[in-house]
């Protein structure tokens, strides 16, 4: 029989478990895991791989109205260009130029099918709607089973002035819907039960890959096809569920990051296009659409034509900013929009975007940030500053007063006055 009796270090040596000692590390999780219910992994509508851009825009040529395509040197566009019968090579302007008949349009797309896709300069007003649904879905797969969107439900939502945003949303989210369930085919699909639209609405929820307002979008865009278009007010689609909105503070850039920011952009044009999206609270769609008129220097006011919902609107017009303008109008000398691309047309929210990011990125900043953060910062400086919210709601162009007050649950003004309970302990 073993003794259990010992004394002094060998007590220990018997008796210490070491087994901690060669403990493996412990793997702790990665954040972020979801783990989704089956069918919900894949997008029903994937889009085609990148590739170059032809853009068309207006030519005055020879007291003829002509349509000018513009594009980076691509030997395959270019060979494909020298090709198609519908378009010439101007040797004195150095382009390729077409008729502005809307056919000839549907003629390239087909020549640049697999090569390039098609863009229209946004000073094209565009009236063929069959074309303007194409030039849509050109970035999208098209297999054997894809359905287009029905041209009814477009024509309707233009009868109805719904504004170009809109529609082009709501035409994305329905041919989303359709081409999730394009192998029953359009019959079928025109025939569903307000618990089908539901089930497809809960899928978007489910995959987390979809925010509260692209699945409310998506519910409006299908209610108005089956209400409106197919006339299925049979249908109780006032059953579907909607998704609880998230009650989320909008992201607000400091002074300092602010000046960081504009400090940072060596460009003229570029400072001038971040300086009026904070000095007038401006979105980015009402920056590009700014004419050289709607600088009313004369009255310290920038006119906002056509702005969120088709209003128009006055913001101030900061004298920094007037200065700067001028500057700038005497360097690049835009013809008919303040700000211009380097062919000429409307700049690009793309465009404006990637000015943002370089300079937020070149000023160091880490706050997440676009540039619409800083119309919010514009909104909450301003509130800080002891500005009345009504002022404020009038410059954003807010139609309601509740849309305005989120700011005040963003800004510091005041709480250096509020002192904690725990600093009177």
């Amino acid at each position: 029989m073993e003794s259990h009796t010992c004394t002094g270090y060998g007590f220990l040596l018997r008796y210490t478990d070491a087994r901690y000692l060669d403990r493996p590390k412990r793997l702790r999780p990665a954040e972020g895991a979801t783990i989704l219910a089956s069918g919900h992994a894949s997008d029903p509508l994937p889009r085609v791989t990148a590739l170059p851009v032809v853009r068309l825009q207006p030519l005055q040529h020879e007291e003829k109205t002509l349509i000018q395509l513009s594009f980076q040197y691509s030997k395959e566009i270019y060979t494909c260009l020298w090709r198609f019968s519908g378009c010439t090579w101007i040797k004195e302007l150095k382009c390729f130029a077409m008729p502005s008949q809307s056919h000839h349009i549907h003629e390239l797309l087909d020549a640049l099918e697999g090569t390039a896709q098609v863009w229209l300069a946004q000073t094209m007003q565009l009236r063929d709607l069959a074309l303007q649904v194409r030039l849509w879905e050109q970035g999208y797969v098209q297999g054997p089973a894809y359905l287009t969107c029905p041209l009814p439900f477009v024509e309707k939502l233009f009868l109805l002035n719904y504004s170009m945003n809109t529609i082009r949303t709501y035409h994305a989210l329905l041919l989303r819907f359709l081409n999730g369930h394009s192998t029953l085919g359009l019959g079928q699909i025109d025939a569903f039960s307000a618990e089908e639209i539901n089930r497809y609405h809960r899928g978007m929820v489910q995959s987390q890959r979809y925010s509260h307002s692209t699945v409310s979008q998506s519910i409006n865009a299908v209610k108005f096809y089956y209400q409106r278009v197919l006339g299925r007010h049979s249908v109780r689609l006032e059953e579907v569920e909607r998704p609880e909105k998230p009650s989320r503070l909008p992201q607000v850039l400091s002074k300092q990051e602010v000046q960081r920011i504009l400090a940072a952009t060596e460009n003229l044009k570029h400072r001038c296009l971040l300086q009026l999206l904070y000095a007038g609270g401006l979105r980015i769609g009402e920056v590009i659409n700014l004419r050289i008129s709607d600088v009313q220097s004369d009255r310290n006011l920038l006119f906002i034509r056509g702005g969120k919902g088709k209003k128009d609107r006055t913001t101030l017009l900061s004298q920094k900013l007037l200065e700067s303008l001028r500057a700038y109008y005497k360097v690049y000398r835009p013809k008919v929009w303040l700000f211009e691309g380097q062919t000429g047309g409307q700049y690009t929210v793309e465009s404006i975007r990637s000015v943002f990011r370089a300079a937020k990125d070149k000023a160091g900043v880490k706050t997440k940030a676009t540039p619409h953060t800083l119309r919010h910062s514009f909104a909450t400086h301003l509130l800080e500053q002891g500005t009345d919210l009504r002022y404020i709601q009038t410059l954003l162009g807010h139609r309601s007063s509740r849309t305005t007050e989120i700011y005040t649950h963003v800004t510091s003004y005041a709480l250096d006055k509020i002192t904690s309970p725990l600093d009177c302990l």
